[in-house]
């Protein structure tokens, strides 16, 4: 491998490690989306919630006498309890999470989201491997496996964000107001990075394509 084209790969996995990273960050955090119910009282509490993959933390947050009733500020002070989902385990409560529809899309953004950690071990097996035994074919399957982990996080995230807007709609839950929270920009960052690095990679791993019709695949390798 040429060394213009080791520093493009290098430049490329650098970018990549960004996104397992934020991937990773995106996986284990709990703040995908914040929920919130729309209150007009002049006085009270109201009780908000930031959810993740694997569990979700309410804060019962008190309003006090201030004209700005936003509930929506999961930053104020307040009585904060997190439970993991009841499908994850059976002896805590998640009353949020109670219809069937609920359970189903958490369950598969959940799993979607484990492919894609598991995109992301296979593709870091080959990379080592790779640099091991200076095997530059292994970042061929290695940048494919970045790429398909990075498809897995966006179906993970459309996964979520169906859940979301679900959860709003429906009519046995309180959640009017909702957005999406950090852990939700890590997980689609990663996604781009994954994804599109991946890709590049690939194409910086391929060998050079000959350019004269008299030459093979095995002329045409770079120069060292």
């Amino acid at each position: 491998m040429s060394q213009t084209k080791t520093l493009k790969v290098r430049v490329t996995l650098f970018f990549i490690l960004v996104g397992i990273v934020l991937a990773l960050v995106a996986v284990v955090t709990d703040h995908w989306a914040v929920l919130s119910p729309h209150t007009e009282h002049s006085d009270g509490t109201c009780e908000v919630a930031h959810f993740g993959l694997w569990r979700i933390c309410t804060k019962r947050i008190i309003l006090g006498d201030s004209e700005d009733k936003n509930c929506a500020a999961i930053t104020l002070p307040g009585e904060k309890n997190c439970s993991y989902f009841r499908h994850f385990n059976p002896g805590e409560s998640s009353e949020i999470f109670e219809v069937t529809t609920q359970k189903e899309y958490s369950i598969s953004a959940a799993a979607i989201a484990i492919f894609c950690l598991g995109f992301i071990i296979m593709g870091t097996i080959c990379l080592l491997l790779s640099f091991r035994n200076k095997r530059d074919y292994l970042l061929r399957p290695a940048s494919m496996f970045y790429a398909f982990a990075g498809l897995c996080i966006l179906v993970s995230v459309e996964v979520m964000r169906q859940s979301v807007k679900r959860m709003v709609d429906s009519e046995e839950t309180v959640w009017i107001e909702y957005y999406y929270s950090w852990s939700f920009a890590c997980a689609c960052a990663a996604f781009v990075l994954l994804f599109l690095f991946g890709l590049a990679l690939l194409l910086f791993s391929l060998p050079r394509m000959p350019q004269n019709p008299w030459e093979s695949c095995m002329d045409a390798e770079p120069e060292h």
